[in-house]
């Protein structure tokens, strides 16, 4: 954009669709002409109950009608029943809300330095925690983070999933390490259960607090409420947001009942955290992801996919759940194709791996689109 380019009203960020979206139900979105579009983007990782699900619609809509907002200076019995579910869903015990992810890990990195004393940070190879200070900190994108050096807090680095650097790692000074179980920009990256519980073993040894960032990996996406029960590791902290309230914003901090009893009054504060409309929405997400199968359904839809793309274009089905990668040698081309059958993916830091993160009451209609787009496309000969 040029000095003499003409500034828009609403800022450019990312490059959008080459169409504008006007409605959705389920798993698909319609554009203002009509077409309808599979949509395995799920508004990236958003709309995990799939889109304007009906029991979250009615939600969010009877509460506007008796009250649409109030802060934390008065107690909500709609907020203190979103708090039980989450707490009783995640498996955690006390919960802290926000409004987006990068708020939610903002406060769990802020918590771990105020409670430890020490002043560093640890992270891993490929991880993206988000856009605020202490986040960019953590976060593996020079792009975005070398803007900021000279404000972020030292970090150390390790390889995701590597047990002989975790061993030889010293956690020593510091505060806590963050990590998403599956790391997703990056590619859909995994680790073992035994890499797992190493990293909690040795937290408990050094002292340093485990914050799981579970913003995709969370609220039923992997066939289970969250990747901690997944892999059998609890965390001191979990973060979540994304499908939290399946696409009205929220987040939230999620913490243990050791990590709660040392935070006073006064240590976390937000204004819109925890507002009656996400709230009334969080309640009908876990509502209808516990009530209609979704978490089964994630599953089934994962192993279905393995089972028919094998000898496809795709030479390997990454990741769990409904958060899968799709390696490609062909991965752009085969995004271009699935654009032309009206079918929305997401691409990764890996150039060969396209990313997968659909509602999770996804329809084997849906499915057999996708599965029949892939078969069907014929890589360009060099």
């Amino acid at each position: 954009m040029t000095a003499t380019t003409p500034i828009p009203a609403l800022l450019p960020t990312y490059a959008p669709y080459p169409f504008p979206l006007v409605k959705g139900q389920g798993d698909r979105v319609f554009d203002d002409a009509g077409g309808a579009w599979w949509d395995f983007y799920g508004g990236h990782c958003v709309c995990a109950t799939g889109h304007s699900h009906p029991a979250v619609v009615k939600a969010v809509a009877d509460q506007a009608a008796s009250l649409l907002f109030y802060s934390a200076a008065a107690a909500l019995p709609v907020r203190d029943l979103a708090a039980e579910r989450i707490t009783a869903f995640s498996g955690m015990d006390s919960v802290f809300f926000c409004n987006s992810g990068a708020e939610a890990n903002e406060n769990a990195l802020k918590l771990a330095l105020l409670l430890t004393g020490r002043k560093r940070l640890a992270a891993f190879d490929g991880g993206w925690h988000g856009r605020t200070l202490l986040a960019l900190s953590v976060t593996d994108d020079p792009k975005i983070t070398q803007p900021y050096a000279d404000h972020l807090v030292p970090t150390l680095r390790l390889p995701f999933g590597d047990l002989a650097a975790l061993a030889a790692a010293d956690f020593s000074d510091i505060a806590g390490i963050i990590l998403e179980p599956i790391q997703s920009m990056a590619g859909i990256k995994t680790a073992t259960r035994p890499w797992f519980e190493a990293l909690r073993a040795k937290c408990d040894a050094s002292g340093t607090l485990l914050i799981f960032d579970e913003i995709q990996t969370g609220m039923g996406r992997l066939g289970v409420p969250f990747a901690a029960q997944f892999y059998g590791v609890r965390p001191d902290f979990m973060t979540s947001a994304k499908g939290l309230a399946s696409g009205v914003p929220m987040g939230a901090l999620l913490m243990t009942t050791q990590v709660a009893a040392k935070l006073k009054g006064g240590d976390l504060g937000s204004t819109f955290g925890g507002g009656p409309l996400a709230c009334a929405a969080l309640i009908a997400t876990v509502d209808a992801i516990t009530g209609e199968g979704m978490m089964a359904n994630a599953a089934k839809a994962a192993a279905r996919l393995r089972q028919e793309l094998a000898g496809s274009v795709v030479s390997e089905v990454l990741g769990e759940g409904l958060l899968l990668g799709l390696r490609s040698a062909h991965a752009a081309a085969l995004k271009k194709h699935l654009l032309a059958c009206h079918i929305l993916v997401g691409g990764s830091g890996d150039a060969t791996v396209l990313r997968l993160m659909p509602p999770l009451n996804l329809s084997s209609e849906a499915l057999s689109a996708l599965i029949t787009a892939i078969q069907s496309f014929v890589p360009e000969q060099p």
